[in-house]
């Protein structure tokens, strides 16, 4: 069976953006895989929170996932 034709999810691009309900791109810091010893606990504790990407940058991210609901 052939599959049909049409848009594509960039499976890579959803496991690293979230869309929010009012379309803006959020991401996670880069630098909180390991060597997590040497960073200090303020370093380690702002590397947890997500942050808004760049509308530079949002733009493509928003194309690479059709389905995202974003108005």
């Amino acid at each position: 069976m052939r599959r049909p034709k049409g848009n594509r999810t960039r499976k890579s691009v959803a496991k690293r953006f979230k869309i929010t309900g009012t379309g803006k791109v959020m991401r996670a810091h880069a630098g909180r895989r390991h060597l997590l010893s040497t960073k200090n606990a303020k370093r380690r504790r702002r590397l947890r929170e997500s942050v808004v990407v760049d509308p530079s940058d949002a733009y493509r991210v928003t194309q690479s996932l059709p389905f995202s609901h974003r108005g």
